[in-house]
Order: C-alpha cells, then sequence, then structure tokens
C-alpha cells in the first residue's frame, strides 16, 4: 500500500464491560461511538488491525448530497451538515472544506440524466435543495481551462471534501478522549457472548467484553462475520483503484466529475483520481450464492462492470462458516485487506486528465492503491437491528459512500441502539428489506 495514513494503532486498556461494542474502526463505526460517547454510553471500538486503514483512507475524500440515491439523500444531507461542524466540535482537523461539487455532462442523454435526478429530488424535499443545472457555458466557466465543451452540467456549491488519511484517525483519537469511550486497535472480535438467544459480550483475541449491544460496522468483513450467527447479510465486495497526483499548480478546484475522470484537488495541492463508475468484482462462491439479489444492480452496471475470477474465489471456498472462539481466526490471520491497484484503471484516469487539462499535461501518480467497498444489492446501507439476534445492530454496506455519509450514519446507528428519535427515517435502510418482498431497486450512481 503506498497510502500514508495518520493510523491510530495503540490501544487503551481493554475494559471489561461497557454499554455497547463496536466492531470495526472505519468511519461508520467511530462515527457510531462518537455518537454513543456524547450521550453517556460507554463504548468500546474493536478493530482487527489499525483505525481506518481500510476503505476509510483508501476512498476519493468527496463528501456530497449531488447524485444521491433519493433514499438516502437526507442522510447525506444530514451528514453533509455534521461535518461542518465536526473539526470545531471535536478539536481537530478532518481537512474538510465546502468546496463544491461538479458533474460534467458530455451528452443531451448524459445531461437529461442530469436534470432529471435535480427534478426528483426537489420534488421529494423542495425547492431549497442547492444543486443547480448548468449550461454549456456556465461549465465552461468553472472549468475555464478545459480542452473541450460540455452539453452542460450540475452543481452543488455546499458540497464539499475532506483528507481520507488523516480524519478518521483524527475522530478515533477524539473518540478516545472522551467518559467512557475506549479505542481498540489490533483487537479482534472473533464472535459474539449469546446467552438465551441474545448478546452478552464479544469474545475478543484478547479476552472477553461484556455488554448490553454489538454494533458491527466492519465494512468488508460484516458478512462473513454476521453469517457466524445466522444472520444473512447480502453483501459482495467490489474493488476501487485510486491515484495522487503530485501537486500542482492550476486547474480545476473542488470536486469535479468529467467523462472519464473523476478528481479532488487536494490541500496539498495535488489531486485524487479515479475512474468514476468503472466497477472490478473478483467472483467468488458469495457471488453466485447472492445472484439472483444482485442481478438488478448487475443490470444497471453491466456497461461499466469487469468481473474476474482469481485467488479470492478459492480463499472465501476454504473459509469456515462457523469456528471456534478461544483460536486464532481469519480477523487475526488477515489485520487489513490491502489489494493491488489495477494498472487499467489508474492510468486512464491521469491521461484524461492531461488531455482535458493541458496545462497539467506534466501530472505523474505518486501514489497510487486499491480497496474493497462492500456493496449490497440496492447499493444503500444497511443501518438497523439484526432482528434475529437481540441486541445486535449493524451498520454497514455502504457502496463506496460511506466516508462521506458517515458522521450522519454513525449518529442514526446510536439514535436506534438507544431507542431515541432517529435522525432520518430508517425505514428505507433496514436489513428486512431483502427479504419481505420489496423491489430490489438500483438508484444511485455519478
Amino acid at each position: 500500500m503506498e497510502l500514508q495514513v495518520d493510523a491510530v494503532t495503540g490501544g487503551q486498556a481493554m475494559p471489561a464491560a461497557v454499554d455497547v461494542v463496536v466492531i470495526g474502526g472505519g468511519i461508520i463505526g467511530v462515527s457510531t461511538a462518537i455518537a454513543l460517547a456524547r450521550r453517556g454510553v460507554s463504548v468500546a471500538v474493536c478493530e482487527k488491525g489499525a483505525v481506518a486503514l481500510e476503505q476509510s483512507s483508501r476512498n476519493w475524500g468527496w463528501v456530497r448530497t449531488t447524485r444521491r440515491d433519493l433514499r438516502e439523500y437526507q442522510l447525506a444531507a444530514e451528514s453533509l451538515r455534521l461535518w461542518r461542524t465536526l473539526d470545531r466540535d471535536l478539536g481537530i482537523d478532518t481537512g474538510f472544506r465546502e468546496c463544491g461539487i461538479l458533474y460534467a455532462a458530455d451528452s443531451a442523454a448524459r445531461q437529461q440524466e442530469l436534470e432529471t435526478w435535480v427534478s426528483r429530488v426537489r420534488a421529494e424535499f423542495g425547492a431549497a435543495v442547492p444543486t443547480v443545472v448548468l449550461g454549456s457555458a456556465e461549465v465552461a466557466a468553472r472549468l475555464p481551462c478545459v480542452a473541450r465543451g460540455f452539453e452542460g452540467g450540475i452543481h452543488t456549491p455546499t458540497d464539499g471534501c475532506a483528507e481520507p488519511q488523516r480524519a478518521v484517525p483524527a475522530m478515533a483519537r477524539a473518540l478516545a478522549r472522551l467518559p467512557g469511550a475506549h479505542v481498540l486497535s489490533q483487537c479482534a472480535v472473533r464472535g459474539l457472548d449469546l446467552q438465551a438467544g441474545r448478546v452478552a459480550g464479544v469474545v475478543t483475541e484478547h479476552g472477553r467484553i461484556a455488554c448490553d449491544a454489538v454494533v458491527v460496522a466492519g465494512g468488508a468483513w460484516s458478512r462473513y462475520f454476521l453469517g457466524s450467527v445466522g444472520v444473512d447479510l447480502p453483501q459482495l465486495l467490489t474493488r476501487g483503484s485510486v491515484g495522487h497526483t503530485q501537486p500542482l499548480p492550476g486547474g480545476p478546484d473542488g470536486c469535479v466529475n468529467i467523462p472519464g475522470v473523476s478528481l479532488r484537488k487536494r490541500a496539498d495541492g495535488g489531486y485524487t483520481l479515479a475512474w468514476g463508475m468503472r466497477t472490478y468484482a473478483e467472483l467468488t462462491p458469495s457471488s453466485f450464492a447472492q445472484f439472483f439479489k444482485f442481478l438488478p444492480a448487475l443490470r444497471s452496471s453491466w456497461g461499466s462492470l469487469q468481473l474476474a475470477l482469481g485467488a479470492r474465489f478459492f480463499d472465501e471456498l476454504r473459509r469456515p462458516g462457523r469456528w471456534a472462539l478461544d483460536a486464532p481466526t481469519v480477523f487475526e490471520r488477515v489485520r487489513t485487506l490491502d489489494p493491488a491497484p489495477l494498472p487499467n484503471y489508474v492510468a486512464p484516469p491521469l491521461a484524461n486528465l492531461q488531455r482535458l487539462f493541458p496545462q497539467l499535461s506534466g501530472a505523474r501518480l505518486e501514489k497510487r492503491w486499491g480497496g474493497y467497498m462492500d456493496v449490497t444489492p440496492d447499493a444503500i446501507p444497511v443501518i438497523g437491528p439484526a432482528a434475529k439476534v437481540p441486541g445486535l445492530f449493524i451498520a454497514t454496506g455502504f457502496s463506496g459512500h460511506g466516508f462521506g455519509i458517515g458522521p450522519a450514519a454513525g449518529q442514526l446507528m446510536a439514535d436506534l441502539v438507544t431507542q431515541d428519535t432517529p435522525l432520518v427515517d430508517p425505514h428505507a435502510f433496514r436489513l428486512e428489506r431483502f427479504f419481505d418482498g420489496t423491489p430490489i431497486v438500483v438508484d444511485a450512481g455519478f
């Protein structure tokens, strides 16, 4: 991994008991724990590796409401509101700034798609939605050095970005300072301690922690962990590839989605680049077991989807479905998922950047990395209780959106655990939607 993450690797003393154990030290787990601790709930975050070393530090850094699935829009808007005060509230520096997000359309069909989204979100949430439709000249004015014209676009001036490699570690350090909060890295949870069918604690590699509730926020690991207690979570992994350029003068500011490249100007003056909605998915036994649930997603992404068969198929095939809790598990053997970036996914965005912005023709990739995104059949997360196991809650399946909506997702999860009034209506995020006959609809994307 070429990333330089301000990782939290030290651990506090493990408590014998807390009110809630959160499994997973990414942005969802840390945000949930912060929300719990700030309302007086004792909490321990158990991270098998280092805090934020998987997808929470490998994403693009966008914090957006633009082009969200309408079921996720309010959660994204609430999260943006929380991002604006997060540094001040916690005394940290996440690098958040309100830089705006621009989507440019290279065809009339794409422009119509963007305008339709704006019309739908305004019809659902009111005329105060900040996204505006741009014509060709307005896009050109916002991208004055671009080497080609565009049909139009949309722009949300209130959207923003943060620095993934430092944001969640800073949040975790702030969490560790809160009364009753514990951040335990290098502390894999092997399984749940269930008594009379409900949660009574967790068994970690370092011993047991008694608790009344457990939140599984394990990202890419969530389906495998939950399966050991008989909870079926529809989830697959897709592999992303991202690159960093060196600091560059000039060029567009903020976050821009242009056909062929999605970019973010970082605080150091360089760009984070990715290839938009191009998707790489490695086939595994889970892929075949969940085929029909993921069929709508397969159809919607077919033109931009690459399927591959490799080592992950056999790794998953060899994994046991259940395991003893008094011996090392795969969670200790694989502390961090660190897939190699795909050369044919990081080279095209760089070439497109150089072609679109001739003044950036000297751009080169200083760093590149890969990461696994946990996706659900409808590309929105699961946030809610696992009805089969009282005291067990799930916050996962963020489908590449977790960094941006993390603070609000954590608050919503804390609301559900403590039975407070939820931040937003959680109905769309319930696990049961995949089993109760609710149609699986994919309505998100770039």
